[in-house]
């Protein structure tokens, strides 16, 4: 059995959870803090990110969302998620990588830093500018997926994918940390309400941070 190491607030971790939820793979989840730096937790990844995938019996340790998404895009049959023409794949990898590098830079990082590490681990107020500059550039790159799902019937094509996946995670967590004003963007709206309808996503929204409770709407496909 798979065993994952993450926290439910990584937005990496929810990528690949819902990747595995999409293709039926079974796991066990570990909760794993890790800027508690557990030695145990060191010697799977000793960069100290999660998310990390093991398979004891495999003898197979994987590490970074990424390469974790692409061993079983190629090992799982079922729903490809990197799909269609070579122009195509580059174009789900590329949005894959928007979401992963600049979304979460600009966006979820700052979010995470002030609303979750401070309060749980710093115990210091949060920077009221940063936090308003996060919510900024959440709208502008909204606006741009509002571009993309005019023109598209998902993110990255005619067909959901990987890009679609790891967007969703990103935005699940900024949302969660009341980072997204959903006003004035109903093409992305009615994307995630969709991603959200879906049973690879539910156990993600149950999920809650110790002493972080997101917004009333939350967890609602329809909101």
């Amino acid at each position: 059995m798979w065993r994952l190491y993450q926290f439910p607030l990584c937005p990496f971790s929810r990528k690949v959870r819902l990747l595995l939820g999409e293709k039926g793979v079974a796991y066990d989840l570990i909760r794993e803090s890790p800027w508690e730096g557990q030695d145990a937790f060191l010697d799977l990844n000793p960069a100290g990110q999660t998310p990390v995938m093991v398979e004891e019996e495999k003898g197979v340790v994987l590490i970074d969302s990424q390469a974790i998404c692409e061993y079983f895009e190629e090992t799982v049959e079922k729903l490809p998620l990197i799909n269609g023409s070579a122009a195509g794949r580059a174009e789900v990898r590329r949005l894959t990588a928007w979401a992963d590098q600049i979304f979460y830079r600009d966006v979820v990082a700052p979010l995470l830093e002030e609303r979750m590490k401070k309060r749980l681990v710093h115990r210091a107020p949060p920077d009221g500018g940063r936090l308003r500059e996060a919510m900024r550039n959440a709208n502008t790159h909204m606006d741009y997926m509002d571009y993309l799902l005019d023109h598209r019937s998902w993110l990255a094509g005619g067909t959901m994918s990987l890009a679609d996946i790891a967007v969703a995670a990103q935005l699940s967590v900024a949302d969660y940390l009341g980072g997204i004003d959903w006003a004035g963007h109903e093409p992305v709206k009615r994307w995630y309400s969709a991603l959200k309808s879906r049973p690879s996503f539910r156990p993600l929204l149950s999920e809650r941070m110790e002493v972080i409770m997101p917004p009333d709407y939350y967890e609602k496909p329809d909101f």
